[in-house]
């Protein structure tokens, strides 16, 4: 056995994680509501970034969706959702936050 303590599929999202740069925004859509918009910029895994927006769903109590590299959340969880992101791996420093609606 190797004395390496993580798999490739780890050593492959640490590299997804650190490449990927992310913009956190708000957006108003129909009837005034505001929805927390995350858009990852960069190619990687959709089956993680789906189950990251199912967790942050459901973290947050909020309604969202995922559709190519960008998760939408109902409500405003600009910061919320940052936290979430550096605890889930991402560098602070990969992420954007653009709190102007």
């Amino acid at each position: 056995m190797s004395d390496i303590p993580f798999s490739n599929e780890d050593l492959y999202k640490s590299i997804f994680q650190e490449k990927q740069k992310i913009r956190i925004y708000l957006k108003k859509v129909s009837f005034n509501k505001i929805i927390t918009v995350i858009k990852f910029e960069g190619q990687g895994d959709k089956t993680d970034l789906k189950k990251l927006a199912s967790e942050m769903k459901s973290k947050l109590a909020c309604g969202g969706t995922y559709s190519e590299n960008t998760i939408e959340l109902q409500g405003n969880h600009i910061e919320e959702s940052k936290k979430i992101l550096i605890s889930k791996g991402y560098p602070s420093d990969s992420i954007e936050v653009n709190k102007l609606l």
